[in-house]
């Protein structure tokens, strides 16, 4: 049986996969700020965040491509930069906490943006070199902090106009399912430090997932979506900050 600690732990994981499948992450800076509140040892959190990661983020893709809010096209270029550089980013241990200070403003400006409705108009996709070239920087801070890139890959997105708001969680979700894969494959005997308790932990974060990406891929309106997305991202800034 399973400690009241190990349960209260389930529950939050559960909550942040809800909220974070809901705009089409799956809630890797929310495991983690979980764990880093509960004071687990470093070496378990990175590979229990990013096995997480992945159930969450199959739940999400496979849920948002069935509502129709999957591009191929929009997903392959960036995808193609990414997977590369977070198999090296996750073979790294990231120095000081400098850049983990920078990161974290530059997703509070994100979510100030968002909350506020600042997007472009969607106005189509982007060049493909910009795009790869884009994914490879996306992929290396997704590799290097840990999480699935979402959280920098749907701003941009949004803010240079080549998605619409709900497509973006369906490209994000895929796109943190290829990269989440790569930074656990940069570094396997990871996998070796991961809990007892994962498998109670990995059944609420599925549950967490399926009824959030339901809710963002069919039942939350853009208004809220938009509003959804814009906390995720300040969550995810005070984890890099303050973790």
């Amino acid at each position: 049986m399973f400690d009241a600690h190990s349960l209260l732990l389930a529950a939050a994981f559960l909550i942040a996969a809800l909220l974070y499948s809901s705009v089409g992450h799956a809630g890797a800076s929310g495991y983690l700020a979980v764990m880093a509140f509960a004071g687990m040892p470093a070496p378990m959190m990175r590979p229990t965040a990013l096995v997480l990661n992945l159930l969450v983020a199959t739940i999400a893709t496979f849920r948002f491509a069935r509502a129709g809010l999957f591009s191929w096209r929009l997903f392959w270029p960036f995808a193609v930069g990414s997977i590369p550089l977070a198999f090296i980013g996750g073979a790294i241990t990231l120095p000081g906490h400098w850049y983990r200070t920078l990161v974290g403003i530059i997703l509070w400006m994100a979510a100030v943006r968002l909350a506020l409705n600042w997007a472009m108009a969607p106005r189509g996709l982007p060049p493909k070199p910009v795009a790869v070239g884009c994914g490879a920087g996306i992929g290396l801070l997704a590799g290097l902090t840990g999480t699935g890139g979402g959280i920098f890959l749907s701003p941009l997105l949004l803010f240079m106009g080549w998605a619409e708001t709900r497509q973006t969680g369906g490209v994000a979700a895929a796109f943190i399912l290829v990269n989440s894969a790569a930074g656990l494959a940069g570094k396997p005997s990871s996998l070796g430090h991961l809990p007892t308790q994962l498998p109670l932990w990995a059944a609420a974060a599925v549950i967490g997932g399926l009824i959030g990406a339901e809710l963002g891929s069919r039942r939350i309106g853009t208004p809220t979506f938009r509003r959804l997305l814009a906390a995720v991202l300040v969550v995810a800034g005070i984890k890099l900050i303050f973790s």
